[in-house]
């Protein structure tokens, strides 16, 4: 039986010639494509991420023309003078807050008034149990900063060159 054969039922091979050369033209395209397709995917990602940076770099310029704009008006540079540096206009006496609860607690607060009674009673404040670095103007905590990183430590290396030496009789370096 294994003999016969039905006429029209021939063996075939499993793949023609022609889907070989469609499978191979399938898979050439996808490998010439796939490149190009990954490409164009990064490069969108990219310009997503560049449009997000410039909007933020736009608001950032517009902040700051904001806070240019109101460093325009000499009524802000007035405040600002008074909160950051603890300037007074003339005929006011400014005086330091101290927190009562002690030293390691104290954040000075600065404010310009014109009442004395107030500044005496930040100075007894300050002068029974306040920081004494508190009372010291915005400068001389400057320059005590200053100061204190030119001194060296024992952790810390020597210096190449020698301090030249301080003149005699001068005990506050920064009482000029």
């Amino acid at each position: 039986m294994a003999g016969w054969r039905i006429p029209g039922l021939a063996a075939r091979p499993r793949f023609t010639s022609r889907a070989t050369v469609l499978v191979l033209v399938l898979c050439s395209l996808v490998a010439i494509l796939a490149y190009p397709t990954r490409q164009f995917i990064s490069q969108r990602a990219e310009i997503s991420a560049q449009q997000a940076k410039a909007d933020r770099s736009r608001q950032q310029v517009e902040q700051l023309r904001r806070e240019k704009a109101r460093w325009q008006d000499p009524e802000y540079v007035k405040a600002q003078a008074r909160a950051r540096l603890h300037y007074a206009m003339p005929g006011e006496t400014p005086y330091i807050a101290v927190d009562p609860a002690g030293p390691a607690a104290a954040r000075p607060s600065a404010s310009a008034t014109g009442s004395a009674a107030a500044a005496g009673s930040a100075a007894s404040d300050g002068a029974s149990g306040g920081s004494a670095r508190a009372a010291k103007p915005w400068y001389a905590s400057i320059w005590d900063s200053v100061d204190a990183a030119d001194t060296t430590d024992a952790a810390a290396p020597a210096s190449p060159r020698p301090l030249p030496p301080s003149p005699a009789g001068d005990t506050s370096p920064h009482d000029h």
